[in-house]
């Protein structure tokens, strides 16, 4: 699909000869006459950008091309002219070839290169150096909070090498089975952040009658109590106070052995991105998303991980996923979780097709088909190496899956968990999702949306359509935000404080 990338026009975008839609790039008028490689189109409707005009009649039933794929199927005949869109393309199931590993081919050298990055005692690579508080249960978020907050940035003038303190709370740890798959996720997405490499210590913090135990979290999870690791529980200490008080001191001994590292040159195969993208629209296939799969590739070459997420946002995709695996096993654990989430669905009485969301209908996007061959774009094109199940640690190189729910602060908290420590979100509708302690850098899928929340977002990729910015140019560009980012430069959300509040674990299971 990437080799598709888009034949610009004056007034629309043709993505691939084989389509039978084009894309609008400005607000176009009824009637107004498109000149189509030589063949005349008259708009039978006026059309917003980013959303599909039909290239040709399409008879009642047959398949709609995008990308040259099939991205749903029309509800009864539509003209030449006419909005494609959902009052006329409807969401059906059909055979997909799987095809596993016809495309695997041999990953690309480059020279080396580098970041600033913290090089811990184990030997993991940071790219921020932060203290986490970190909460097993929503009845002790509150003390946690109070915890990190008393850490100004006054207190840690003294720490110059510390980004400071970080309260990672949720909603959940009670009123669930304390055993079972729910908790499971639960207890070894909390390790994933304790054992994160842009922590230098970690406190966790519980209220002591939870279904999430504390000893049962750090024994199930392999966590021993150690001077960067300390757990305390609030009915046991004394209440909120002598928690509060005793978690300060716990941190304030560790500020001095967090301060003590400093920066310094290291490969670029240390970086693990993980991939998000969030307020969808008709560009975020065109623009951000291919060049972000071409920044992945260049990091790939260089050894590193990149990490593709969200299973329901890849479905009706997955078919080019599986023709890049490395092997058969790969692409089963693919097809496995594909087929877990139809039936996960189904069991809540829902449906894979419940998405796009409003907003991405806004921008243009009509049915999970579209969304996920625009959504896989950001993987780039090198060979999948392995699939992960939610919050797994990642240990493989180059492009992986992970199984995710679609909502991005949760699929994104399954990334970090699993060891992300970058995240890359591409927006078509302006998402200002902050992730400590791993930065979050944003990319604008149209030039639009910069210009009015350039505050958020730290890269345009609109110029694409823009000014015919190549998207192998842009992914280079895009690459070396990553480096710097990476190396200390503050992302836009950062610098505005956001990321304290996106901890979101995959609840799974009732609600008791």
């Amino acid at each position: 699909m990437n080799q598709a990338i888009a034949v610009i026009r004056k007034a629309f975008l043709c993505l691939h000869p084989q389509d039978d839609v084009l894309i609008a790039t400005r607000p176009l008028a009824v009637q107004h006459q498109l000149d189509d490689a030589g063949h005349a189109i008259t708009l039978k409707q006026a059309i917003t950008p980013g959303h599909k005009i039909a290239r040709r009649p399409i008879a009642q039933g047959a398949p709609v091309r995008r990308y040259n794929q099939i991205i749903g199927f029309a509800r009864h005949a539509i003209e030449a002219g006419e909005h494609v869109h959902t009052h006329n393309l409807a969401f059906e199931m059909f055979d997909r070839d799987y095809a596993i590993g016809v495309d695997c081919k041999p990953t690309p050298t480059m020279a080396p290169a580098q970041f600033m990055g913290y090089v811990r005692a184990d030997g993991r690579i940071a790219t921020r150096n932060y203290i986490g508080v970190i909460a097993t249960v929503n009845c002790s978020a509150s003390v946690s909070k109070f915890v990190a907050s008393h850490f100004t940035p006054e207190r840690l003038a003294a720490f110059p090498n510390v980004d400071g303190v970080v309260p990672i709370t949720h909603a959940s740890g009670c009123g669930m089975d304390s055993d079972g798959a729910g908790i499971d996720v639960l207890r070894k997405t909390i390790a994933g952040y304790a054992r994160h490499a842009n922590f230098s210590g970690v406190v966790i913090i519980g209220l002591g009658c939870e279904a999430n135990q504390m000893d049962a979290l750090f024994m199930s999870q392999g966590m021993d109590e150690n001077p960067l690791l300390k757990p305390l529980v609030i009915q046991s200490t004394g209440g909120s106070r002598k928690t509060t008080q005793a978690a300060i001191e716990a941190i304030a001994s560790m500020l001095p052995a967090a301060n003590a590292l400093k920066r310094q040159a290291v490969s670029a195969s240390h970086l693990c991105i993980g991939l998000q993208c969030g307020g969808s629209d008709g560009y975020s296939g065109i623009t951000a998303n291919p060049a972000l799969g071409a920044a992945c590739d260049i990091l790939v070459a260089q050894g590193g991980t990149v990490i593709l997420s969200e299973t329901p946002e890849i479905y009706g995709a997955e078919h080019l996923l599986t023709r890049r695996a490395v092997s058969e096993a790969v692409a089963k654990k693919l097809i496995d979780r594909i087929r877990w989430w139809e039936s996960y669905t189904e069991k809540n009485n829902g449906s894979m097709d419940n998405n796009p969301s409003p907003g991405n209908k806004a921008g243009g996007l009509t049915t999970i088909l579209e969304k996920s061959l625009g959504a896989v774009a950001k993987a780039g094109s090198t060979n999948l190496t392995e699939v992960y199940e939610y919050a797994d640690a990642v240990t493989a190189k180059g492009f992986v899956f992970m199984d995710t729910p679609g909502y991005d602060p949760v699929s994104a908290t399954g990334q970090v968990a699993g060891g992300a420590n970058l995240i890359c979100f591409t927006t078509g509708r302006g998402s200002v999702y902050g992730c400590k302690p791993a930065p979050s850098i944003k990319l604008a899928t149209n030039s639009g949306l910069y210009q009015r929340m350039q505050e958020d977002m730290d890269i345009n990729c609109g110029d694409i359509v823009d000014q015919d910015v190549p998207v192998a140019e842009k992914g280079q560009a895009i690459f070396e935000v990553m480096l710097r980012i990476a190396s200390g430069e503050k992302t836009k959300s950062e610098a505005l404080g956001m990321g304290n509040d996106e901890f979101v674990p995959w609840q799974l299971g009732a609600v008791m």
